[in-house]
């Protein structure tokens, strides 16, 4: 529903209009320009975006990475600065995008869904990626600060690997794996989650663990809706003619594909994982009921032909036969409890009880 009252902002304005729409943030806009080659690395805090400087063509690689995408002037600007169309623009200022790419002449455009897993709330915090790529450089959209590309940022800066020689769709390539990898990380967290409530559920099925469940495939089915058009995504980078990508690093894209398969496999196992644990807790509920009726009933056929005694013989009719004779009391007790004794014979051979 917020969603939705968010979109009516921007009803009526015509295509390509900037208008945020996403999470309040009121944090300032952060630019970070990395840039390196196989020779050299810096590193700086850039404050506006005409101090942006990607002229130097000794480097072979500039990494500019927005932390925020609330001030649609500063996206404006960066547009203009690299050429970027509107409606790529419009997208980036939408934080509800599905995952996806689109190829232009000079530029590739994706999106994607970078998950935090928040170890104190046990909860998957949700942000939008946007990048877009040209022949050196790359510019990525976060929606605030921090984000799961620390360990990149060390390879770039230490010439660990490959990355420093591969260009700009490499690394490209490697933030979307680097995303995709963190996956996994939450599936971990996931299937230690659901383990402890399966084995939860089988000593003890209670409703607070029930609603985690319920929460568990929230998450779960959050998860599943970023991941799914990961594949679609990476596949046609696999496919594509675009000269930004080159053919030597297909198969880099190639491989992050099974990845992704992997994680949507997982992802699927969970789902149904979860969707048993429900069951299981409401079979475990049932059979509970059973067994607390089958102890009532036990108990109510029990006293049915006791109560058929006693209501009989508390009859005060005038002449009935036994209430004369001595004996009369302890016979009928005696017989109450060998009827006692016989049913509860019966239903134990009959493993009843």
């Amino acid at each position: 529903m917020k969603i939705h009252l968010r979109n009516r902002s921007k009803t009526g304005l015509p295509p390509g209009s900037l208008v945020f729409l996403g999470n309040e943030r009121d944090h300032k806009v952060q630019i970070e320009l990395i840039n390196y080659s196989a020779e050299k690395f810096t590193e700086s805090i850039v404050h506006t975006v005409d101090d942006i400087d990607i002229s130097d063509a000794s480097s072979s690689v500039y990494w500019i990475n927005l932390n925020g995408v609330h001030e649609p002037n500063i996206i404006k600007d960066i547009g203009e600065k690299f050429n970027i169309h509107k409606l790529i623009l419009e997208d980036i200022l939408n934080t509800h995008q599905r995952p996806k790419v689109d190829f232009y002449n000079d530029h590739v455009y994706a999106v994607i869904k970078m998950l935090i897993y928040d170890k104190d709330t046990k909860s998957i915090n949700s942000e939008q990626v946007s990048i877009v790529m040209g022949s050196n450089y790359l510019l990525s959209f976060q929606e605030k600060n921090g984000d799961v590309f620390g360990p990149l940022r060390n390879r770039i800066k230490n010439s660990a690997g490959k990355i420093r020689t591969l260009g700009t769709d490499y690394l490209l390539y490697a933030i979307l794996d680097i995303i995709v990898d963190n996956y996994f990380l939450l599936l971990e967290n996931l299937g230690e989650e659901v383990e402890k409530y399966e084995a939860d559920l089988i000593e003890n099925a209670d409703k607070e663990i029930l609603n985690r469940i319920y929460y568990l495939k929230r998450e779960n089915l959050l998860l599943r809706n970023a991941v799914w058009p990961v594949r679609e995504l990476v596949s046609r980078f696999e496919k594509t003619e675009s000269d930004l990508i080159k053919k030597k690093n297909i198969i880099y894209f190639r491989d992050l594909y099974d990845h992704t398969i992997q994680v949507i496999d997982n992802v699927e196992i969970y789902r149904d994982l979860l969707s048993g644990l429900i069951e299981l807790y409401y079979t475990g509920t049932s059979n509970r009921t059973n067994e607390v009726m089958k102890v009532l009933t036990i108990i109510s056929t029990i006293f049915i032909p006791l109560t058929f005694i006693a209501g009989i013989y508390g009859m005060n009719f005038k002449f009935m036969p036994e209430l004369e004779w001595q004996y009369a009391y302890f016979v009928v007790w005696g017989l109450m409890i060998v009827l006692f004794i016989l049913m509860m014979w019966f239903f134990k051979r009959k493993k009843w009880l």
